[in-house]
């Protein structure tokens, strides 16, 4: 079989469904909310490499057979005028790579389908606001589209109109954002935006299949010793919306602090958003504790499926979920990449737990190099001056000159200097910089955006939304005003420290000392 329905699937065959594939059938046999979908094998992914890039006819006709079935199930149809189907379109290796290949989210949004996804919805602007964000990122992931361009156009109204974040723009807007999209298009393909929905998921097919060979996807495997023929699977799912008003939203959270190990729920949320507004840092979101006000049953309820996932698994989990209309939808599922302090801790507590076996905790500890425990911390006997204070994302501290260009800091580190590498947002272009960086500081985003996600898994002190600064990348500096009359820049070159544990910016160099074990840590040493 090349393709599986999430009711055929199961977690004995991640390397065929990739490990997100596998994990949602695991979630759909444990009759979690999850929107139906299927999942095209790695198998599938060899048959287009050898077949030079291109999906077979008979892979197609599978496709739109499965596709039938999701109709079915969703009650929705891909492509018609009155009740749309709109799906995403996501990767799924069988090792875990977060962020390095790609997603479309919204396919099936036409002229057509839009004007039903409105009537559908009762909410135009909800419907337009879909549109653009799938003209965006089809044209810039499957038709090659500067995705600046977009963003410019983007903020051209956002800014003109007065708002902070396009949020808040209107239907009139919007429809004029989607005429500009699709013009952009038109001029830089010289072909007008594709139409047929059909071919939109057959391109989709191919560019998630084709981001396994991008530059960061090779990057990120050559780090992590991942083997380049694994391949990728990928999962076609019934879009929901987390954009449809203040009941709805989007999130991620981990089952346990990522950075610490503590059994509390961790993660972020945003309300009247899709995953991308979180994951790419483009809106500081809200912490997950504070969901218990604004939702109280939704919280509840996500306590009670990670207590189900945690054991289910046998490990932490990286959940992301939407919110449509004050239904909880699990979208995803993952072992959640955490510093090896948290590794550690974890793995004590959950033996304590009974959720796995002394064999299983001292395995997970044999995994992890002795010196990636001992965390360097600021001398807490030396008082020094906090420049801004940002998110702590990712635990340590770390010291080196500021640099704002991803290659800058590839460059400079093969030089043998240490670099600080400070950004508005990371995207998964920026893993070079990541890799070569200290660590990390970035303006916007929060505790699950990319950066915090892949600093942790790399154990580098990384601090995130720290709003404080007002970074300028054309000059290379960025600014904090500390008072009415005071302001303070910090060029590229300078020196500065980051404190991941507290979330402490500070300028010039600071006294570090080796922080101690933990109890826990020694027990399972032994």
């Amino acid at each position: 079989m090349r393709i599986y329905l999430f009711s055929e699937g199961s977690a004995k065959l991640r390397s065929l469904l990739g490990g997100k594939g596998a994990d949602l059938t695991e979630m759909k046999k444990l009759g979690l909310p999850i929107p139906p979908g299927f999942i095209i094998t790695t198998d599938a992914w060899r048959e287009y490499c050898t077949s030079n890039q291109t999906l077979s006819e008979d892979l197609k006709t599978e496709i739109v057979e499965k596709l039938k079935i999701v109709e079915k199930e969703s009650g929705k149809v891909f492509g018609g005028r009155y009740n749309p189907l709109l799906v995403s379109v996501r990767s799924g290796a069988p090792i875990s790579m977060p962020g390095m290949m790609d997603t479309i989210l919204n396919l099936g949004s036409n002229d057509v389908t839009i004007i039903g996804l409105a009537e559908q919805t009762r909410d135009e602007r909800f419907a337009y606001d879909c549109y653009r964000r799938f003209i965006s990122m089809f044209g810039r992931i499957v038709l090659d589209v500067e995705g600046d361009r977009f963003k410019e156009i983007l903020e051209n109204y956002t800014h003109k109109l007065g708002f902070k974040t396009n949020s808040n723009l209107d239907i009139n807007a919007l429809r004029e954002i989607v005429r500009e999209y699709k013009a952009l298009v038109e001029k830089e393909t010289g072909e007008e935006f594709p139409s047929d929905v059909y071919d939109q998921l057959f391109l989709a097919v191919r560019a998630v299949f084709d981001s396994w060979f991008s530059q960061r996807a090779v990057t990120y495997r050559q780090a992590h010793k991942i083997l380049d023929d694994l391949g990728t699977a990928v999962t076609i799912q019934a879009m929901v919306f987390g954009n449809i008003g203040d009941d709805s939203g989007t999130g991620v959270i981990f089952t346990r602090d990522p950075s610490t190990g503590e059994k509390r729920l961790y993660g972020e949320y945003l309300l009247n958003a899709q995953g991308e507004d979180l994951v790419a840092g483009i809106r500081t979101p809200k912490p997950i504790d504070s969901l218990h006000e604004k939702l109280p049953k939704i919280y509840d309820e996500l306590i009670h499926i990670s207590n189900i996932l945690e054991r289910h698994f046998r490990d932490v989990q990286d959940v992301e979920f939407t919110i449509e209309k004050g239904k909880l939808y699990i979208l995803q599922t993952r072992a959640g990449k955490r510093t090896p302090q948290a590794t550690a801790k974890i793995a004590f507590d959950m033996y304590k737990e009974g959720i796995i076996s002394r064999e299983e905790a001292v395995r997970a500890i044999r995994s992890i190099q002795l010196q990636e425990l001992i965390l360097q911390q600021k001398d807490p006997n030396i008082r020094v001056e906090t420049l801004a204070k940002g998110l702590p994302a990712s635990p340590g501290i770390a010291t080196g000159i500021v640099v704002f260009n991803s290659n800058e800091a590839r460059k400079r580190k093969e030089k043998g200097e240490k670099v600080i590498l400070v950004r508005p947002q990371t995207s998964p272009e920026d893993v070079q910089g990541i890799l070569a960086a200290e660590g990390v500081l970035t303006a916007r985003g929060g505790m699950t955006s990319h950066a915090a996600v892949i600093t942790r898994d790399l154990c580098k002190p990384c601090i995130v939304g720290c709003e404080e600064i007002e970074i300028d990348l054309n000059a290379e500096k960025f600014h904090v005003k500390k008072e009415e009359s005071k302001t303070i820049t910090v060029l590229k070159g300078d020196v500065i420290t980051i404190d991941g544990t507290a979330g402490h910016v500070i300028l010039g160099e600071v006294p570090k000392v080796v922080q101690r074990l933990g109890e826990y840590v020694k027990e399972l040493l032994t």
